[in-house]
C-alpha cells in the first residue's frame, strides 16, 4: 500500500510567524506531529510519502505513486482540507481523513467524497481502519467508545518529514486536561483525565530527532503539559539528566495552566531541564468573565503575581486572551492591554471569542437559539464572533481591533519586552558554546537595523539591549529573539485590522442584531424580590 500523507494549509494566523521564518530561511514554524505518528501506527510494510502544503504542493508524481491518501486537519485549516480531499477523489483515489476537526464535525468531510473517516485518537481507530483496507472495504466509519493507554504510541516517523523546512519540533508526552473551560474543545476530544506517556518513550522520541541531527528547538504541544504533575516531575527529572549528557542539544516550550506558579519545583525543573517559554491561557483579567466560562483556576490567586514568579524562575511567558464573554462590560479590551503591560508580557494571543463545534458553550448557545448560521468555530484571529453576545457585536470588534493594534505597538511591544527580560531568571547550567549560523547572524543584523536603525524603537532598542546585557546577560539570546518576533505582529495587526473591518461593514449592511438578553427564570426574579 502507497500512502500519500497530506497536511493542508493553515491560513495566515497569530502563529504563522512569516516575517521571522523568513529572517531565517524556514518556511514553517511545526512539522504535522498527528501525521507522522499515524504513519507510525499504521503497518512499517506500507510506503509513506508526506507532504506539508504549508511548505510545498502535492507533485503530479505525489499523486501519481499514491493508492491512498490520508489527511487530517484542525478546523482553521478546513477550506484546505476539503479542497485536498475533493482533489483527491477527483484523481480516483481512496481518501482517508482524521483529526481534530474531522472529529468535531464528520460530516462536513464526508459530505465531499471522504471513503474512510478514522476520528477520534488513532491508537484505537487505526487498527479497526487497517483491518478494513486489508478485509478490501473502500469505505468505513472508525469510532472509539474509550481513551487510549498513549503508553503504546509509538516512535513518529519524524524520518519522513522535511527538517530544513521547520523552524521547530514537535513531541507529545499528554493528552487531556483536567479543567472545565466551557469555550474548549480539548476536554470534548481528550478527556479531563490527562493521560502520559513514560519519560522513557518521550526520552526515545527525542534520541530520534537526535539521531537525525534535530538541533533546534522542540515544542511540547500537550495542551496542557502539567495536567497530570507527579508524571510531569517524572518525565523532567529523567530530561535533566538527558539534556546534560547531550548538551544541551534542544531548547522547549509548552503550554501550561497558570497554577504553574504555585508548584515552585516543577517550575525549576522545566527551566533545568531547558525550558525557555510557555503559553498560559489566561483569557481575560475580568473574574467575573472567568467564572462564567468556569475557568476557575485563574480566579484562585493573583494573575499578575503568578505570571511575575513564572518569569523570575526563568520561562518567558506567552499568554492568551479572548474577548466576547457573556456579561462583560465595556472597556475589555483595553483592560487586557492593562494587564499584558502591567504582567510584562511579550507575546499574547488575542481573539474574540468562538463557540467550537461540541463543547459547553457551543451546547449552551445551541440551546439559547444564539448560533449564527454557518457558523463553524473558526479560531483564527481574523473571524468575527459565531454566536450573538451580549453585547453590540461592533463595540466587541472595534476594541478587539485597537487593542490588538495596541499591544504591538512597536514601542510598547520592545518596552514590555524589556522589563520581563530584566527580571527573567534562568537555569543554573550553562551550555556549550556554538557559532552561530550565518543565517542566524544575518537575521541580527537585520533586526538590528530595523528596530535599532530605521523605525522609532531606535534609541529604545540600543538602551535595551545595552541594559540586558549588562544586567541580565544569561538571557540576551533569547531576549533578541522576542524582540524579533514583533516583525512578524506589525504585520498581522494590519492583517486583523483590515479583515475584521471588512467583515464589520459586510454585518452592519445587513442590519446589526441586537445583543442578546438572559432570560431570567421566574423563580429566580421571585427570589430576588423575597431578599429584596
Amino acid at each position: 500500500m502507497r500512502v500519500l500523507l497530506v497536511y493542508p494549509v493553515f491560513p495566515k494566523t497569530f502563529w504563522s510567524y512569516e516575517k521571522i521564518l523568513d529572517l531565517v530561511n524556514r518556511k514553517v514554524l511545526l512539522p504535522p506531529l498527528g501525521l507522522v505518528t499515524v504513519a507510525a501506527i499504521l503497518p512499517q510494510e506500507w510506503e509513506f510519502k508526506l507532504v506539508d502544503r504549508n511548505i510545498r504542493a502535492v507533485t503530479e508524481a505525489e499523486w501519481e505513486w499514491a493508492d491512498m491518501v490520508i489527511l487530517s486537519a484542525m478546523i482553521v485549516q478546513k477550506q484546505d482540507l476539503l479542497d485536498q480531499i475533493k482533489e483527491a477523489k477527483q484523481r480516483g483515489k481512496l481518501v482517508a481523513v482524521g483529526g481534530p476537526y474531522p472529529t468535531s464535525v464528520p460530516h462536513e468531510v464526508q459530505n465531499v467524497g471522504t471513503d474512510f473517516l478514522i476520528l477520534d485518537e488513532g491508537e484505537i481507530t487505526l487498527p479497526m481502519f487497517v483491518e478494513a483496507v486489508n478485509k478490501g472495504e473502500k469505505s468505513g466509519i472508525f469510532r472509539a467508545t474509550e481513551k487510549p493507554d498513549v503508553t503504546s504510541t509509538p516512535i513518529p516517523r519524524f524520518d519522513l518529514l522535511e527538517f530544513d523546512a521547520y523552524d521547530s519540533m514537535s513531541v507529545q508526552f499528554s493528552r487531556g486536561c483536567p479543567f472545565q473551560c466551557e469555550f474548549c474543545d480539548i476536554i470534548v476530544l481528550y478527556g479531563r483525565k490527562p493521560r502520559t506517556k513514560n519519560p522513557e518513550q518521550l526520552l526515545a522520541e527525542l534520541d530520534r530527532l537526535y539521531e537525525l541531527g534535530w538541533r533546534r528547538s522542540v515544542f511540547m504541544v500537550d495542551d496542557n503539559f502539567i495536567g497530570n504533575k507527579r508524571n510531569v516531575k517524572l518525565l523532567l527529572k529523567e530530561l535533566k539528566i538527558w539534556m546534560a549528557e547531550h548538551q544541551y542539544p534542544f531548547s522547549f516550550d509548552t503550554e501550561a495552566s497558570i497554577d504553574l506558579a504555585q508548584d515552585e519545583e516543577l517550575m525549576q525543573l522545566m527551566v533545568e531541564s531547558g525550558f525557555k517559554a510557555v503559553f498560559l491561557g489566561i483569557e481575560t483579567p475580568d473574574e467575573d468573565s472567568l467564572q462564567m466560562t468556569k475557568k476557575f483556576q485563574n480566579t484562585r490567586s493573583s494573575l499578575t503575581d503568578a505570571v511575575e514568579t513564572i518569569i523570575r524562575t526563568g520561562l518567558r511567558p506567552m499568554a492568551g486572551f479572548i474577548i466576547g464573554f457573556d456579561g462583560e462590560k465595556s472597556g475589555a479590551g483595553s483592560r487586557i492591554v492593562r494587564f499584558a503591560e502591567q504582567a510584562a508580557i511579550p507575546s499574547t494571543t488575542f481573539a474574540m471569542l468562538q463557540a467550537l463545534p461540541n463543547t459547553a458553550l457551543w451546547h449552551r448557545l445551541s440551546r439559547e437559539g444564539r448560533l449564527r448560521e454557518n457558523a463553524d468555530g473558526n479560531i483564527n484571529q481574523t473571524t468575527l464572533m459565531n454566536f450573538v453576545a451580549t453585547r453590540p457585536l461592533e463595540e466587541i470588534a472595534r476594541e478587539y481591533v485597537e487593542a490588538f493594534c495596541a499591544l504591538y505597538d512597536p514601542v510598547a511591544y520592545l518596552d514590555r519586552t524589556y522589563r520581563c527580560f530584566m527580571i527573567m531568571g534562568g537555569p543554573s547550567w550553562t551550555a556549550p558554546a556554538k557559532m552561530p549560523e550565518l543565517i542566524v547572524v544575518k537575521a541580527f543584523l537585520t533586526i538590528i537595523w530595523r528596530q535599532g536603525i530605521k523605525r522609532e524603537t531606535r534609541w529604545k532598542f540600543w538602551h535595551h539591549l545595552f541594559s540586558i546585557l549588562k544586567h541580565n546577560p544569561k538571557v540576551f539570546d533569547h531576549y533578541l529573539a522576542t524582540c524579533a518576533h514583533n516583525e512578524h505582529f506589525l504585520e498581522y495587526r494590519q492583517i486583523v485590522r483590515d479583515q475584521i473591518e471588512a467583515q464589520l461593514a459586510e454585518y452592519l449592511a445587513q442590519g446589526a442584531e441586537k445583543p442578546y438578553v438572559p432570560v431570567v427564570k421566574a423563580e429566580k426574579v421571585e427570589k430576588a424580590e423575597a431578599i429584596a
